[in-house]
């Protein structure tokens, strides 16, 4: 998206000028946050489904761009409506990554951790690969705007980066199954991870088109991303832990200190990702996930207790913020809108790749469940149905414009915008008569979601001395795999927890409920 540029007959304005246009802008933009905040309140406390905070939100950015533009506002107001690119990379978007990692609890996370790997890893390369393919051979069948194979696979790769805010949201007002909250967060947070990854990967390898590139080197790169953006977030979260644990912060007089500290950790993993040329968003979700399961309880309760609501809030603000604008680029910007088709079968080609990523996936993991915890078939149409796109791929396709050549970068990210805007309003509103039909919430289900793991009405932690293997080769390692992560929660139990934090590996979350919605957790109960 081309920048917003002040006209220079509007830069020799006077400067008591530009700055009274600037109050305007910004008390415009204070006022659709408001807006926005109090009639998501309305909405939550009428139970009105049909329109979710995130699409009321969009709908106000919507109306007022519309407003804005049709209007003979000054072009100076107009300029301060809108922010530079780096605006959304450094202060919206880290922000709500950090808090999907943040509130995720490990007990439910961990416990679904090898379904949620396969869901958001491989599902989310099979989505991308699905939908890059699709819309190449509609480019060739004259049915699409036509890009090079590179570019498809970009955009799959960043329009397969899900964000169901609104199913989890309803999830918690209504209650549902907890394993399946558990699976559609866990693997909408670790999809935002891959989907970048895959998305740099692929811009690097267009980049570098002219010299020689095999398929041996783009994994090469893909893990040189995804491992060492991980690996930076999650070194930070151990330093972090060690310094809370060891620095005897946790006094009265030193809580200042020790939440300003806390708060600076992520940004300073942030930062050091993108100095070493990783992701930074990559890493700063790791690093959130790694701070809250062991840096977090090194705190005292009264820094706890802030943390959490200073990175619930401002997360809150940023996502609400994110929306609003969208809807209001829509209205304002220059969209290449004449590639209507595109737009069309990019919508079509990603309700088929979001289907063979989760009913492929869930026809693997059935493979190494007992009967009685198989992922049932409602389950893995609500987890289809939760594949709204939203804050993570209009990001990606804010930066494609940018990497791609005019034209195309354009053309991909109106399809975006369209199909963000399309999924939240249209997806977003039908989703409680959608749930309430699979019988996936409501009657039958606990309204709270901090229930037990342990129970056998759930289908998590397979047992693994059960039903003897047929000899399929696949399902053998499908249950090493199982087999890992079991052993990885044994590894925490034992060593990291007691190594990294204040409290013994038997100390667990029993009584802590899970998180309330991903990115946005102001979204509670009335």
């Amino acid at each position: 998206m081309d920048e917003l540029q002040i006209s220079p007959v509007d830069s020799r304005e006077s400067p008591g000028k530009e700055q009274q246009a600037a109050g305007v802008g910004i008390l415009l933009q204070i006022m659709m946050l408001v807006l926005s905040f109090v009639l998501g309140h309305v909405l939550r406390r009428h139970r009105f489904y049909y329109l979710p905070e995130a699409s009321a939100s969009l709908l106000i950015g919507l109306i007022v761009g519309g407003l804005a533009n049709v209007s003979d506002t000054e072009t100076s107001i107009r300029a301060w409506f809108n922010f530079h690119e780096e605006f959304f990379f450094l202060f919206l978007l880290p922000p709500i990554i950090f808090q999907s990692g943040f509130s995720l609890q490990p007990k439910p996370f961990f416990s679904n951790f090898g379904a949620i790997v396969t869901f958001a890893i491989g599902g989310t390369f099979i989505a991308s690969v699905v939908t890059g393919i699709l819309v190449y051979l509609g480019g060739l069948m004259y049915l699409t705007y036509k890009l090079p194979f590179v570019e498809c696979l970009m955009f799959g790769a960043l329009i397969s980066a899900t964000d169901p805010v609104t199913v989890l949201s309803i999830f918690q007002e209504l209650g549902t199954d907890t394993n399946l909250y558990a699976l559609v967060f866990g693997e909408s947070v670790l999809n935002d991870a891959m989907a970048i990854s895959l998305y740099r990967t692929m811009s690097l390898v267009r980049s570098h088109s002219s010299s020689e590139q095999n398929f041996f080197m783009i994994i090469v790169r893909f893990l040189e991303t995804f491992v060492g953006s991980m690996s930076s977030g999650v070194g930070v979260g151990f330093t972090s832990a060690l310094l809370f644990k060891y620095a005897g912060l946790d006094i009265d007089n030193l809580q200042n200190l020790e939440c300003c500290l806390f708060v600076l950790f992520p940004y300073f993993s942030y930062m050091l990702a993108e100095g070493l040329g990783l992701s930074g968003i990559v890493s700063i979700l790791f690093t959130g996930i790694v701070m809250k399961h062991y840096t977090f309880s090194n705190l005292s309760d009264n820094s706890q207790r802030f943390v959490s609501a200073f990175f619930d809030l401002i997360s809150s603000l940023a996502e609400t913020f994110v929306f609003i604008y969208m809807g209001f680029d829509i209205a304002m910007e220059q969209h290449s809108w004449s590639h209507v088709g595109f737009i069309f079968f990019s919508i079509l080609f990603i309700v088929i790749a979001r289907a063979a990523n989760v009913f492929g996936c869930a026809y693997l993991i059935n493979l190494v469940r007992p009967t009685n915890r198989k992922i049932p078939l409602k389950h893995q149409k609500a987890l289809w149905y939760s594949g709204l796109r939203g804050a993570m791929a209009f990001a990606l396709a804010l930066q494609s414009v940018h990497d791609l050549p005019e034209g195309h970068g354009q053309t991909i990210f109106t399809a975006t915008t369209a199909i963000v805007v399309l999924t939240v309003l249209l997806i977003g509103g039908s989703t409680g008569t959608m749930l309430e039909a699979l019988e996936v919430v409501g009657d039958g289900h606990d309204g709270s979601l901090g229930e037990s793991f342990e129970g056998n009405n759930g289908y998590i932690a397979p047992p693994y001395d059960g039903e003897s293997s047929s000899g399929n080769r696949l399902k053998m390692k499908l249950k090493e795999f199982h087999k890992s992560t079991a052993s990885f929660t044994a590894l925490d139990r034992n060593y990291l927890t007691p190594f990294f934090t204040s409290q013994s590996g038997d100390e667990d979350d029993e009584d802590e409920p899970m998180i309330s919605s991903r990115r946005g957790d102001y979204r509670g109960h009335d």
